[in-house]
């Protein structure tokens, strides 16, 4: 639920927010009299909403009209923010928004809002910031009291129903009583959450070399959990950014200790039960060190980026474990998540019947009586018996070895080991069909679906099978008819939804979607797309004094949104800056290169300072060693040579093909009928042309 952030705020702010929240405080004053409003939310076609839509509270969407009520009436305004699939979202609901007693006070007292962070991610990204400078943390729900100027007043996550009353209570009259120190503490907030989004410029100008960035990454060893995989915490959250990065820089600096955390980390994650182990993909996050009990929501964005991430994996490694977890995790996205008239649902509720985890764990009971004679031999593969099932009863599946491993202990031969897998998991798998199903949050975001799109090329490079890029055209295509028109993109569709017009990451995104599209299948009506969506991104999102861009178009909110950290998702200004760099090696666009060139030197320092945050800014410093390569590969069999070549780890090459004559950059003059060539080049001077991909992969190596 909550994730902390080291960002820092004047001491005396935190106290300021202690002091109200342990305050002496009496609930007997009343409010004004009951207004005649109702809950608004039956209208809405968010998944989130609709969950609240018959809360006494008189909750209503996000709009303009709320601050003109607000200051109408001289009300804060309560700003509540969650998604479908948050558990302590429900928590909140069921404890405190179902109260009619409490629900009576909020209505008597603010205007109250509700929203969808997944439909409006600035809401919620400039409110998180306020939260995290206020308390040193965040998370969902996100509740906060703002003034009638949208300024933030108070902040905080989950809270107990009396707690919750005690906030209100004194937020209230702190806000009646003394109105200016209410103003100026929520002055020097938003002031805060502007500094936040700005971004100095660099005492160097110059991109740190790769001693440097080595030292950054020995300090960021102290954080590695060198027994369990990933970072040291109680939680344990996938990170794929971090986890591209650590690939980039085991292969490009040979660090063994990097090598071998990373590929224990991959192994862990998919033996652990944050992974199912029945149906495939991912849960959002460990609660434990060791993987083993998830939080049991499952997101698109997450698993759509792990796809790539094992694909690439098995690409270094060449261990089939990876091949088979990415395998699973598409497999279980088309199966569970996809919508038959094109597109990917945004997640599964982690809630059934209200229990947490329900629809995915087992008792032993039941285990023994559906598997009967082989309990026991699934019990030792599954670790049943563990911390995860002391009281025999909602055990977690998790592995802890290899299959390999188990085999040879058990003394029988790997296939045997697959068949008896198999079995287990179609008996369990047409048992869990007749639970109830967990909620399903069925917006299409944009954004998120674009991440697939790269994915699916990825595995498609990696493991050589069409069924990878079939999927990423037909879902790119999807999206685009959804969401696209005439330059305008929309961050997500659902039928008879209002749409949001898109943000920097649904551009970005998007735009590396169809520049993956075009490498992997040579047409250009991909490559027109990514320039035309990049083009449109750079129109509306620049800034004037910057040369980052900003996370949406208009900055009515308190202050302009400037995301440049890696979290989950990689920060759209590190997309943006990518795209930047191979579009300017493939086009020969030097406008390209330098606007890539100042957007990393202004974040080179982040990273440096803080690389598990800033994990995809570090990989783009990685291709600023004097090793970045373009593979121009042109002739009539060269969609087979590049095929062949992809199937290596080449995390510093950019690797494109043209069976046909072209006056594009990297191919033009290059084209020889009867004849495919590889021409390696690096800053456009090429050796020698070849025609044999070992040759190439040679050049590459000298």
């Amino acid at each position: 639920m909550k994730k902390a952030l080291s960002t820092q705020f004047p001491d005396s702010l935190k106290l300021l927010c202690l002091l109200l929240f342990l305050s002496c405080l009496n609930w007997g004053c009343k409010g004004p009299e009951a207004d005649s409003r109702r809950n608004m939310l039956a209208g809405e076609t968010s998944p989130y909403l609709l969950q609240h839509a018959e809360n006494p509270v008189h909750w209503q969407a996000w709009s303009d009209e709320i601050w003109e009520m607000a200051k109408a009436e001289d009300k804060l305004v309560l700003i509540s923010i969650g998604y479908s699939s948050c558990h302590w979202c429900h928590v909140m609901e069921e404890e405190t928004f179902e109260n009619d007693s409490v629900a009576r006070f909020m209505n008597e007292n603010f205007i109250n809002v509700k929203v969808d962070r997944e439909e409006r991610p600035d809401v919620d990204h400039v409110y998180m910031t306020a939260v995290q400078l206020m308390t040193g943390s965040g998370g969902w729900p996100l509740n906060v009291l703002v003034l009638p100027n949208g300024k933030p007043l108070y902040g905080g996550t989950y809270h107990p129903t009396e707690q919750w009353m005690q906030v209100l209570t004194e937020i209230n009259r702190l806000y009646r009583e003394d109105p200016q120190k209410a103003n100026d503490y929520a002055d020097r907030v938003a002031k805060g959450v502007a500094e936040v989004n700005l971004i100095e410029a660099p005492a160097t100008e110059g991109i740190p070399g790769m001693e440097t960035i080595s030292g950054a990454v020995e300090l960021w060893k102290n954080e590695w959990d060198l027994q369990w995989g990933g970072f040291k915490g109680e939680q344990k959250f996938m990170l794929p950014s971090n986890l591209d990065f650590l690939l980039d820089y085991a292969y490009l600096t040979k660090d063994q200790q990097a090598r071998e955390h990373l590929r224990k980390t991959l192994q862990l994650m998919s033996r652990g039960g944050v992974f199912d182990q029945l149906g495939g993909g991912f849960y959002r996050y460990s609660t434990d060190s060791e993987w083993r009990i998830p939080h049991f929501e499952k997101m698109l964005y997450d698993n759509a980026q792990l796809i790539g991430v094992y694909a690439r994996a098995f690409k270094f490694y060449q261990d089939p474990e990876f091949r088979e977890t990415a395998e699973r995790i598409f497999g279980f996205l088309r199966q569970e998540m996809k919508n038959p008239e094109g597109g990917y649902y945004a997640a599964l509720d982690a809630d059934s019947e209200g229990v947490e985890g329900k629809y995915y764990t087992w008792s032993g009971a039941d285990l023994k009586s559906l598997l009967g004679g082989e309990f026991d031999t699934f019990a030792d593969y599954y670790g049943i018996g563990g911390a995860a099932g002391e009281n025999n009863t909602d055990w977690v599946l998790y592995r802890n070895q290899s299959d390999q491993a188990f085999a040879q202990k058990q003394g029988i031969m790997l296939t045997e080991l697959s068949e008896l897998k198999s079995g287990w998991h179609k008996v369990l798998m047409e048992q869990r069909s007749r639970r109830t199903r967990p909620g399903m949050d069925d917006k299409i975001i944009t954004s998120w679906n674009a991440l697939l799109v790269s994915s699916l090329v990825t595995a498609y490079e990696a493991f050589d099978k069409a069924e990878y890029l079939n999927e990423a055209v037909s879902l790119f295509n999807s999206v685009m008819d959804q969401t696209y028109d005439s330059g305008d993109l929309q961050h997500s569709f659902k039928k008879g939804a209002a749409t949001q017009p898109g943000f920097l990451e649904d551009y970005t995104y998007m735009t590396q979607a169809a520049f993956r599209l075009y490498q992997a299948t040579a047409d250009e009506a991909y490559l027109n797309t990514a320039e035309e969506l990049i083009a449109e991104a750079k129109a509306r999102f620049r800034k004037t004094d910057s040369p980052l861009y900003r996370f949406k178009k208009d900055d009515e909110l308190i202050a302009a949104i400037v995301k440049t950290t890696d979290g989950v998702m990689p920060s759209p200004n590190t997309v943006l800056a990518e795209l930047f760099l191979k579009l300017g090696h493939f086009k020969y666009d030097k406008a390209y290169l330098q606007q890539h060139q100042e957007m990393l030197r202004l974040l080179s320092g982040r990273f440096l300072q803080n690389p598990q945050n800033y994990a995809a800014w570090g990989s783009l410093l990685l291709l600023q060693q004097d090793n970045y390569y373009e593979v121009a590969i042109v002739g009539e069999r060269a969609r087979d040579l590049q095929a062949e070549m992809n199937r290596n780890f080449l995390p510093n090459a950019l690797v494109v093909a043209s069976e046909i004559p072209s006056e594009l950059p990297l191919y033009d003059q290059r084209f020889v009928a009867g004849e495919t060539y590889i021409y390696v080049c690096q800053n456009h001077s090429c050796k020698l042309p070849v025609t044999a991909v070992e040759k190439a992969l040679s050049q590459l190596n000298e």
